[in-house]
């Protein structure tokens, strides 16, 4: 799925959006995705000026845009229907190491259940095969009033 593709599903938009290809969906039950994090990502400037690092919740955010995307295509949802996705919460979050410019990021997540409008699922990233994150994130998918 492409960048186009992609913007078709979430509202999400430049510096937000984190997902800028999908390699590989299973249909309601995964998705691998990719992130190619540049120099010229907005928030390197303060993040750090003499090391830049991705920032740890920007990480957590991918893995949410991510979810995103798997579950949109299970219930057939479209930014232009209005819609947003909102955080509900994030469980055992660990980051293992930095990432940096040059890295690219493989964004891998499982749908882990549903409750009513409540989505849970498991993600995790990798850079060069060595994990660099994991997640569990919980959101909502409400319609923007």
């Amino acid at each position: 799925m492409d960048i186009h593709r992609i913007r078709e599903i979430l509202p999400h938009r430049y510096p937000f959006l984190l997902i800028d290809r999908v390699l590989e969906v299973v249909p309601g039950e995964r998705l691998r995705a990719l992130k190619n994090v540049t120099a010229n990502e907005p928030f390197f400037g303060g993040h750090f000026p003499h090391r830049p690092v991705f920032p740890g919740v920007l990480m957590l955010e991918s893995i949410a845009q991510a979810s995103a995307i798997l579950v949109s295509l299970i219930i057939d949802a479209k930014a232009s229907q209005k819609n947003v996705y909102l955080f509900a919460g994030v469980d055992k979050a660990r980051f293992k190491a930095p990432v940096e410019p040059g890295d690219q990021m493989v964004i891998e997540v499982s749908l882990e259940g549903q409750r009513r409008a409540l989505w849970r699922c498991s993600g995790t990233i990798s850079v060069r095969d060595k994990l660099v994150c994991a997640s569990d994130v919980l959101f909502t998918h409400r319609p923007i009033e």
